[in-house]
């Protein structure tokens, strides 16, 4: 079940962190926001009631998995979780770290700035991200799916 058109049936989607056999987690390339994860549905569906009790529960373990390591590694102010997916309709669940020094927060990634980055903040972040991929892996080890 993959869309020749979609670009998370072609792509990765990001830099890959976890390929399981029902999903994929990727770091995504977000400028300003380089603690952005997303799970991705590994078949194209489009919203998350087109999958089964259990895939719903599997994808939504996931999620809660990848938020929890990023948590305990990043320890961010907020975690951001949608599943919009209005340019690419592929089921995928963003899962975003968030700070109050973030330069739209507390307003949503995709709003307009509120103040410029902190270089030393984002600096000081983008060196723990490496930390945060390997324990989204020990989270999501045990599954097999």
């Amino acid at each position: 079940m993959h869309d020749p058109a979609c670009p998370l049936c072609q792509a990765p989607g990001g830099l890959p962190v976890v390929q399981a056999a029902r999903f994929r987690v990727i770091r995504a390339e977000e400028p300003g926001f380089p603690a952005f994860w997303r799970v991705v549905w590994q078949d194209h569906v489009a919203e998350f009631s087109d999958l089964d009790a259990a895939d719903r529960a599997l994808c939504m373990d996931a999620v809660a998995r990848v938020e929890r390591a990023v948590r305990d590694v990043l320890s961010p102010d907020k975690i951001n979780l949608a599943a919009l997916g209005n340019m690419v309709p592929h089921l995928h669940w963003h899962v975003v770290a968030r700070w109050h020094w973030d330069s739209r927060f507390p307003a949503p990634i995709w709003a307009p700035p509120r103040r410029e980055d902190d270089p030393a903040q984002m600096q000081a972040l983008q060196a723990r991200l490496a930390a945060a991929d390997d324990a989204i892996r020990a989270a999501l080890a045990s599954v097999q799916a």
